[in-house]
């Protein structure tokens, strides 16, 4: 049965009006521009060739996710798009956004429609901010640069990955703009502190503390593809790359290798204590951690489940935002990503009580 949205709270009720605009579209405002950007050339434009160009002009998410499947290598465009094991939650991210419906109220003036909100204090154009996902390069050669300089141009946060092509200092000399740095904490914790350190010295205003990795999840695209990883900037000279994969996918044992699994949450206080930094935890799905954010000191949570690519059969994350944001009771700010792809899923998102979404332009995510 489907969930039907209505009767808003007061708080959630101003976001009505955006369902004019953003009804039936595919996250035009201001994810268009990223698509559409001189600045941004969209992963998939600089290999296709004049044979392969689309009768027409794509219109919405899937058809530009068509397109990229068709230029870039398999192995690439598997890593981007793949999920764990079945893949079961990375149809449910997107279907549960399917099952639930809208009660539109109408004859209600919308000649002046507001998009724009604000996260930690910073004001961005819209309640769509881009989220932290790894190896940019592999898909267009400007990389994070890109992905900076078309968010400064949305105005809205981008959310650097901790596996990106470019390094922090290089992102943030890329154009003036806010941004936040996702974190993994490696076994060696000096790396962590050396990073929170040079994104801090760089200008991003916030840590992202990815929390759902203990170990890579299993991702079977990437096992039968041979997955290599590339270098990683931000870790140069700390870590090598160079592991045995076993024939299998050198991407998981590089992780496995590397990320601690001793990460709990006494290490949020940790984190805080090498950085004055508002710390956002992400991938959080149940209201149980959604109280224990609040006890440590987080300025905000990511309901996330990484793009479906840890935990297979972890619930869709639209479906348990509202026990989220119950348990936080306003105290911080709630955002949500997953299965996000057009501007309906935006104001569902938001009529359920997230202050944002995060999208990734190359699909779910590392």
């Amino acid at each position: 049965m489907s969930t039907k949205l209505q009767n808003l709270t007061p708080e959630r009720r101003k976001y009505s009006h955006l369902l004019h605009s953003f009804l039936f579209s595919s996250l035009y405002f201001p994810l268009s521009v990223f698509l559409r950007s001189p600045t941004f050339t969209i992963w998939i434009a600089f290999t296709i060739s004049s044979d392969q160009t689309m009768a027409s002009e794509p219109v919405n998410v899937s058809e530009f996710e068509a397109l990229a499947k068709k230029a870039l290598p398999k192995m690439y465009f598997d890593f981007y798009a793949g999920g764990a094991e079945d893949e079961y939650t990375l149809k449910d991210n997107e279907e549960a956004y399917q099952r639930i419906t809208i009660r539109p109220r109408v004859l209600v003036d919308v000649s002046r429609i507001d998009t724009s909100t604000s996260i930690l204090g910073y004001p961005i154009s819209s309640p769509i901010m881009v989220a932290p996902s790894a190896l940019h390069q592999l898909a267009n050669p400007e990389g994070e640069l890109a992905t900076a300089r078309a968010s400064a141009a949305s105005n809205t946060i981008m959310i650097l990955s901790f596996s990106s092509s470019y390094n922090v200092e290089e992102v943030a000399a890329s154009c003036d703009a806010v941004r936040f740095f996702q974190l993994y904490v490696y076994r060696g914790r000096h790396i962590a502190a050396n990073l929170v350190e040079r994104a801090e010295r760089s200008g991003y205003k916030a840590i992202v503390l990815t929390v759902d990795c203990p170990r890579l999840g299993r991702r079977e695209a990437d096992i039968r593809n041979r997955m290599i990883v590339p270098k990683l900037k931000n870790v140069e000279g700390f870590v090598s790359n160079d592991v045995d994969a076993g024939g299998g996918s050198n991407l998981e044992a590089y992780a496995n290798s590397t990320f601690d699994p001793t990460l709990s949450w006494k290490d949020v206080a940790w984190l805080k204590s090498i950085t004055s930094l508002p710390i956002l935890l992400k991938g959080i799905l149940t209201h149980e951690d959604a109280l224990k954010a609040v006890e440590v000191g987080a300025a905000g949570v990511i309901v996330s489940n990484h793009g479906a690519r840890q935990l297979d059969y972890s619930p869709a994350t639209i479906t348990v935002v509202e026990e989220v944001v119950r348990a936080v009771k306003g105290k911080i700010p709630v955002i949500v990503d997953g299965g996000v792809r057009r501007g309906t899923d935006v104001f569902k998102a938001l009529a359920l009580g997230a202050q944002a979404v995060l999208v990734s332009i190359n699909l779910p995510g590392f």
